[in-house]
């Protein structure tokens, strides 16, 4: 038997997820792409260890990124090709061009609320004469 070392999400790591989640990503989300970012690739199984997340949260996370085009995934066969394949996922683009992103989303997000509040101030005026 070997042994392998693992990547575990520590303290450091957990005030990164809350940061991600403050800015709106769903925990599981930022768990993932956070344990993601730190290994060349992994399976499923490797996020719910590394991360502390049970598979369905795993799944549901796997596809938001793939959705937002953060992941590759393949499919590797199992020793003598019997059973299900093995997804493995790695992120297809640094962690700072995800950022990036976000930072693009919630710069658009502002920009719609402030339109908003801009078009309500200026009826609640019309509205007074």
């Amino acid at each position: 038997m070997k042994k392998e070392e693992m990547y575990v999400l520590d303290e450091e790591d957990e005030k990164v997820v809350q940061l991600f989640v403050e800015l709106g990503i769903p925990k599981n989300v930022a768990k993932t792409l956070l344990y993601i970012s730190n290994v060349d690739e992994c399976h499923s199984a490797e996020i719910e260890q590394g991360a502390r997340l049970r598979q369905p949260e795993v799944s549901i996370a796997i596809k938001h990124m793939a959705e937002r085009g953060w992941i590759e995934e393949r499919h590797v066969k199992r020793n003598k090709g019997k059973g299900r394949p093995v997804h493995v996922y790695k992120l297809n683009k640094p962690l700072s061009s995800v950022l990036d992103e976000l930072k693009e989303d919630k710069s658009r997000e502002i920009e719609s609320v402030e339109k908003n509040l801009q078009e309500l101030e200026r009826l609640l005026n019309e509205n007074k004469s």
